[in-house]
């Protein structure tokens, strides 16, 4: 079935598209703000509501879990209901889990309110996306979706500030009440300046496919906790925190054994119920777009290599450099400026050179960046080191982020770009949950083995000393200031922060060497290709959309 246009625009959705584009991007930048900022806030709610670890491991978690679990069925939902639709949905449970999570009085309530805010950021992120490729064309579907990459890149340096100075000036509660005007944005502007965007689809189509979303959100939420929960539980052998234990196994490698079963069936479902002619969660055929399987692939790799370093980062400059957590969130501040720098080139940079040429010069510069801060940062270094770093990573991911989606949504239907954004969110949240657990062991494992390694002659046979030296991989390096405060452990401390600085050079090298990978496999991808988001939401539909695209109140042209 081709796809057509039923209505023109309303002039305000075209004149005032930009600050559609605004309100979009604060939804993007919502979701990542909150993120970043909840990972600062942790000890100040671990002081106030006195939670216990598990407690604590959960309110980070359960949010991901979700988040990444739902994102291909929204994405989904949102083509056949409304994109704007769903979004509004998405920023209203949103900002009623913020408020659910501020008001928390205990552990229970605060992990309910992260699974709500995991709901409503899995409704948010795919639409964003669908959003801008419906609402606009050529070129200007390039900036778009620079400034929306800009956001990722720039949220997630300006979050540990913004974290930092609430965290130590008001309340831990305000990181989630913060959510509650910047919503309120969203809405006003989603609704004034953004137009509705569905896909019209008849007869068997028309159902929902219930069963692929029950597999999907089975095998990508088996997949991320087995990402998630892989240190803390055992890759294979159970450690004393792992629930569930068969024997000395891990409940790690049955949550993978289950993804692969899960994902695998609901391939053969969504194959079985295409050539049924019948209505799916994920378009396989989608994967026979050139651009669109290559671009996600690299996009997995490439978000491995980005947000496994972003972890290492701020505990480096909070534990080893000793910043308080707004000073380290100042110190990433380069990071953001770079990114949103690179948004403004964007614009320049597509008049000459194609989307996937502009992704391979940000990765360059990604790589060069991590590979020079791996080579040089020491337990010495200062912010003066870092910035100038920071600021060409910044620049790189900036170029990189929102070219490579530009590239993996040009030759998508516009009618299916829901499942076009929420494969490609998906694939991002898979490859960063991947980058955060192996990145994660790697400083760690450093944090650890590196430290003992340091101290052995002096504790042996000390169990009080080796209790302090086995609190610094427990704190996950939190321990080193008070043992440096006490001269009778400063050289643990001194230890620890070499051996956390060597874990935090381990990792950019394994970031960069994703990165390196993930440039390489750019090179599947073809500039012809890559330059198909010139082409217009009608144009793209001509290449076989499977419904018919419907503008609620107008699809712009």
């Amino acid at each position: 079935m081709s796809q057509t246009s039923t209505g023109s625009t309303p002039d305000r959705y075209v004149r005032y598209r930009w600050w559609g584009l605004l309100a979009i991007s604060l939804g993007v930048a919502i979701i990542i703000m909150d993120a970043t900022i909840v990972s600062v806030a942790i000890p100040s709610i671990v002081d106030d509501l006195g939670i216990s670890s598990t407690e604590i491991q959960w309110v980070q978690e359960i949010y991901t879990l979700l988040f990444a679990a739902l994102l291909l069925t929204w994405g989904r939902i949102a083509d056949r209901v409304g994109r704007r639709r769903i979004m509004l949905i998405g920023v209203v449970i949103f900002v009623a889990a913020s408020v659910l999570c501020a008001l928390a009085d205990n552990g229970a309530v605060l992990i309910a309110g992260r699974a709500l805010q995991g709901l409503g950021g899995s409704m948010i992120l795919p639409t964003t996306l669908a959003l801008l490729n419906a609402n606009f064309q050529g070129r200007e579907r390039g900036i778009a979706f620079a400034v929306w990459g800009s956001t990722i890149g720039g949220m997630a340096a300006v979050g540990p500030l913004l974290g930092g100075w609430l965290t130590e000036n008001a309340s831990w509660r305000w990181a989630f009440g913060i959510n509650v005007p910047v919503g309120a944005l969203i809405i006003a502007g989603l609704i004034l300046f953004v137009a509705e965007s569905s896909e019209a689809v008849t007869g068997a189509l028309q159902r929902l496919d219930i069963g692929g979303a029950l597999l999907s959100i089975l095998g990508f939420g088996a997949l991320v906790f087995g990402l998630i929960e892989g240190r803390n539980y055992g890759w294979w052998t159970a450690t004393d925190e792992a629930p569930f234990a068969v024997g000395d196994i891990s409940p790690v490698p049955f949550a993978f054994l289950l993804a692969v079963i899960a994902l695998t069936a609901f391939v053969l479902w969504e194959r079985a119920r295409t050539n049924a002619g019948k209505g799916v969660i994920l378009d396989l055929s989608l994967f026979s777009i050139p651009s669109f399987a290559n671009g996600n692939i690299t996009a997995l790799i490439v978000s491995f290599g980005e947000f496994g370093l972003i972890l290492s980062l701020p505990l480096w400059f909070q534990n080893v450099l000793g910043y308080t957590a707004f000073e380290a969130g100042l110190a990433l501040v380069p990071l953001a400026a770079g990114s949103f720098l690179a948004s403004g080139a964007v614009a320049g940079l597509s008049k000459r050179l194609s989307p996937i040429v502009v992704v391979r010069i940000g990765l360059g510069l990604e790589i060069l960046a991590i590979a020079v801060l791996a080579l040089l940062i020491r337990p010495d270094s200062t912010a003066w080191l870092t910035s100038p770093i920071l600021l060409v990573y910044g620049m790189g991911v900036g170029l990189a982020t929102a070219q490579l989606t530009s590239v993996v949504l040009a030759d998508v239907p516009v009618a299916r770009s829901g499942q076009g954004s929420a494969t490609q969110s998906t694939a991002r949240q898979t490859g960063s949950a991947l980058g955060i657990a192996v990145l994660g062991t790697a400083f760690f494992t450093t944090l650890k083995t590196g430290t003992e390694n340091r101290v052995a002659d002096a504790v042996a046979g000390n169990p009080m000393l080796q209790s302090l030296v086995d609190s610094v991989n427990a704190s996950s390096g939190g321990s080193i200031a008070s043992l440096a405060a006490n001269e009778q452990t400063a050289f643990i401390a001194d230890a620890a922060r070499a051996a956390m600085t060597d874990g935090a050079s381990l990792a950019g090298w394994i970031a960069a060497g994703a990165l390196v990978v993930g440039l390489i496999t750019s090179l599947r991808i073809r500039p012809a290709a890559a330059s198909a988001g010139d082409i217009s939401a009608d144009g793209a539909a001509a290449d076989g959309a499977s419904g018919t695209e419907t503008a609620q109140t107008g699809e712009s042209n």
